[in-house]
């Protein structure tokens, strides 16, 4: 019978994939927002809405990097 071993917990480029994501993440605010003027009232709403959920991941993210690198920098 295998065993399945389980991969080890690589965090090291941890903190790349979360600034990779903040930067999409505001990109895709940017791009939201840029449509917002062609929408209707009840889509500018929307937009308005998911845009703010974005800026707490956003906000989220960078405590999540802080975290990440203050790990990586007391490992070495």
């Amino acid at each position: 019978m295998a065993h399945n071993k389980p991969n080890p917990d690589d965090r090291s480029d941890n903190v790349e994939k979360l600034q990779d994501m903040v930067h999409n993440t505001i990109e895709n605010m940017e791009e939201a927002e840029a449509t917002m003027d062609l929408s209707n009232e009840k889509d500018r709403a929307q937009i308005a809405a998911k845009n703010e959920r974005r800026r707490e991941s956003i906000n989220s993210m960078r405590e999540e990097i802080k975290d990440e690198h203050d790990a990586q920098n007391h490992q070495k």
